[in-house]
């Protein structure tokens, strides 16, 4: 991004479970004063239940055509949506080694301290141990979601894509970004 261009309005942030997209995105939200969106709260209902795909696609569509967004992340089968208008794909390209640690992290403290995460949801053994098990997840998604952004950073027809490989890249940028505004986060 430089001086001369206005910096974008429309971010998805795109990686794997545990690479860090929503701390991502309210510290941009917090930085340029863009409106953060968190995915998850478009997507589950309350008791996990997963809202259709049409009404997702719809409540992405929605967002997408506001002036300036931040998505922290995106499924496949909506992907089509934010990618038609983003101005940035910022990828968060880590291993899977640090992604599974800060997933499973992030995890057990949610399990242990019963902390509300979207929609009144909250994670439990239970929920871990379960087929459906976003550690299962992480494994199922890593390979698929990796070439993905990848591919894009080689050869994107669309949006400018941002390729991170290791969280110091990640920092090294934000600390080019301008100064953290005073601007509180928008939803």
């Amino acid at each position: 991004m430089t001086a001369s261009r206005p910096f974008p309005q429309k971010i998805l942030i795109y990686g794997v479970y545990g690479a860090g997209k929503s701390t991502l995105a309210l510290e941009l939200s917090r930085r340029l004063g863009l409106p953060w969106q968190p995915v998850d709260e478009m997507t589950w209902e309350p008791g996990w239940k997963e809202v259709p795909m049409p009404v997702q696609r719809d409540r992405i569509a929605a967002v997408c055509r506001r002036k300036s967004w931040i998505l922290d992340g995106a499924y496949k089968d909506w992907l089509d949506v934010p990618l038609a208008s983003a101005d940035l794909v910022i990828g968060l390209d880590f291993s899977r080694g640090l992604t599974l640690r800060r997933l499973l992290r992030r995890t057990a403290r949610l399990v242990s301290t019963g902390e509300v995460i979207c929609n009144g949801n909250r994670e439990t053994l239970g929920s871990v141990l379960s087929s459906e098990s976003i550690i299962l997840w992480h494994f199922a998604s890593f390979g698929r979601k990796r070439r993905r952004m990848r591919r894009w950073a080689a050869d994107s027809p669309g949006p400018q894509v941002l390729l991170f490989r290791t969280p110091a890249e990640l920092d090294r940028w934000l600390d080019e970004l301008s100064p953290v505004s005073s601007a509180r986060p928008r939803r």
